[in-house]
């Protein structure tokens, strides 16, 4: 089967089975063993074939609701492809969700089963259950112990080897169409109550076909798996690695990554930009004086001369930069594993300085921009059109176009139809057959796209100026004492700006300050921290405007995370919370305010 002829996830599914790929999954549950058990498409099939016999006793008929919770790993995609090779409907829930947001989920979609990955998730559905209609639920973890009445174990379902093709079932999975729904994910919710963006078979698989035909992946390459499969980004890569033969290891814990590629040394690595912060923030702190620091900054000079080769995909060939790459570079490839060749970013602004920088070292990153109303990929640079700066051009079958107010308008068979039993806010995403992101954006000449902020994001000040926050926030972080930034100055005279320092890298520079602390409230309030922190914005405000100038500095003795509820799952910011936290803080911080000169702290 041509990977191009995909028009459902299940013709996917045939794909991999029809390649008979020896190592289609590396998998190591748990991470805790120093080999990865290599399985073969025939194993998957068997897997999928299993589970999905299963569900059919069960009575749970297509079009029905099956939640899959849990964190990247092989179970997960087996639980994906036995549900759409029925026609089940599945609803993916982030692990990090707390109860209350799981019942919402689980009540809302209708959902009669869910696949649960660990004994800690269990409890957590256990706690809601008599408040859904859930009838199962089945745990990827192998037990440790008996498990409670009605609980089903995965491992008793799947796991006993290949089996022979089943014409009843491989029938059933050709029956379902394009057309046919294939999941409703819900929206991470930055704005208000999620809402349920429901997927087609042909809007998965249209996205597929196109996003990644010019990078020239195969049955070589190896990716990791380790973005929550939950969200959109990394479940259309797993996808696409699959349509190209690529082997995909799941990494089961997000923390160990960097153990991970050290292990495995994958060549197609995408992330989202968070990531490839803290890379950064990393190789600066170990480079931060010294010798090393003589030696990096030299060979980031070297890098900036050749940064136009390294963007057009040519390794540069100069002494001066091959010095460079062995004194510098080549270290910065090792963490990634030593054998990247194709670095992909997407789920949130990269920023121009951060992808420069990858230039600098010899990375060339290829940003790109999708939602999960959008299956998710709109553009994407690539090895064929790549224009630093912009997140690509659209893909073939997608349209854009830029509203008069600046939005980013699309339309093609990746947009998704609606949201789930929401028909007014499914009416207003649309205008003529075009979806309104959210974004605003801009198409230069060439056909590149460029993204400026989130519509609802912009600021606007008291004297009537629009002040874009994410590109202010991008580059604030790339200092490695700042973990997040937030602007704020909605309806005030003027913006401000909330940092959660990076701690470590903070705690470390305090000591060989001789700041003495003994809490982070302490630490934040120092006169030391507060100056340096005021003088890395007035660093930042020599290049603004007048109006966008950041001239208050809020600093918080807080990490913000999905825990605590600053971040959604995909480590987006959540503006409005924060602005809630901190509400008391920023009326004083205004309300006093005549000059850029304190810096308030907490």
């Amino acid at each position: 089967m041509d990977p191009r002829s995909v028009k459902t996830i299940n013709d996917l599914f045939a794909l991999i089975v029809e390649r008979n790929h020896p190592r289609a999954v590396l998998n190591n549950p748990g991470l805790l063993q120093p080999s990865w058990t290599p399985l073969s498409s025939a194993d998957i099939y068997s897997d999928v074939l299993s589970v999905a016999r299963t569900l059919q006793s069960w009575g749970i008929n297509r079009g029905e609701r099956v939640s899959i919770l849990g964190e990247n790993r092989y179970e997960w995609a087996v639980a994906d492809f036995a549900c759409l090779a029925l026609g089940i409907v599945d609803v993916p829930i982030y692990p990090t969700l707390t109860a209350d947001q799981t019942a919402f989920i689980l009540n809302d979609a209708g959902v009669r089963a869910i696949f649960v990955s660990t004994a800690e998730q269990l409890q957590k559905i256990l706690s809601i259950r008599a408040q859904t209609g859930l009838e199962k639920i089945i745990l990827m973890d192998r037990p440790s112990a008996a498990l409670p009445a009605g609980i089903i174990a995965m491992h008793d379902l799947i796991g006993r080897g290949p089996v022979a093709r089943d014409a009843q079932f491989d029938a059933a999975t050709r029956a379902v169409a394009p057309e046919d729904l294939a999941t409703i994910i819900y929206t991470s919710g930055t704005t208000g109550t999620p809402k349920g963006v429901m997927l087609t078979h042909g809007n998965l698989a249209s996205n597929l076909v196109h996003s990644l035909e010019v990078f020239g992946i195969d049955q070589r390459d190896l990716a990791l798996s380790f973005l929550p499969l939950s969200h959109i980004t990394a479940r259309h890569t797993d996808y696409a690695m699959y349509q190209y033969g690529v082997t995909v290891a799941y990494c089961t814990d997000i923390h160990r990554i960097a153990e991970v590629m050290l292990q495995l040394r994958p060549t197609f690595f995408v992330s989202v930009p968070r990531l490839y912060e803290k890379v950064r923030i990393e190789v600066e702190r170990k480079t931060s004086s010294g010798l090393k620091r003589k030696f990096y900054e030299w060979a980031l000079g070297v890098g900036r001369k050749h940064a136009a080769e390294v963007m057009s995909g040519r390794r540069p060939t100069s002494l001066s930069w091959k010095l460079a790459h062995a004194l510098v570079f080549s270290k910065i490839e090792a963490g990634f594993g030593g054998r990247g060749r194709i670095f992909i970013s997407g789920g949130a602004p990269l920023g121009r300085e951060l992808a420069e920088w990858y230039a600098f070292v010899g990375i060339r990153v290829c940003e790109g921009y999708g939602l999960t109303e959008t299956s998710p990929v709109v553009a994407l640079n690539n090895p064929r059109a790549y224009k630093l700066g912009t997140v690509g051009k659209p893909l073939p079958n997608v349209e854009c176009r830029i509203a008069e107010d600046g939005e980013l308008l699309v339309r093609g068979p990746s947009v998704f139809h609606g949201y789930w039993k929401k028909p007014e806010e499914t009416r207003a995403a649309f205008e003529d057959g075009w979806f309104h992101t959210g974004d605003m954006g801009s198409i230069d000449a060439d056909g590149f796209l460029s993204i400026t902020d989130r519509k609802k994001d912009l600021i606007k000040t008291s004297g009537g100026k629009f002040v874009a926050p994410q590109p202010l926030e991008n580059t604030l972080k790339l200092n490695p004492m700042v973990a997040y930034a937030a602007v704020i100055g909605d309806k005030r005279r003027f913006c401000s700006v909330i940092i959660a320092p990076n701690f470590p890298a903070l705690e470390e520079w305090a000591h060989a300050q001789g700041i003495t602390f003994s809490s982070r409230e302490e630490l934040v309030q120092d006169a030391k921290t507060r100056a340096f922190y005021e003088n890395l914005v007035d660093a930042l405000n020599l290049n603004l405007a007048q109006y966008e100038k950041l001239k208050r500095v809020l600093l918080v003795p807080d990490e913000f995370s999905i825990a605590t509820g600053e971040l959604t799952p995909t480590l987006k910011l959540k503006r409005r919370v924060l602005e809630d936290r901190y509400r008391t803080l920023i009326d004083e911080m205004y309300a006093t305010a005549v000059a850029p000169a304190a810096v308030p702290s907490i």
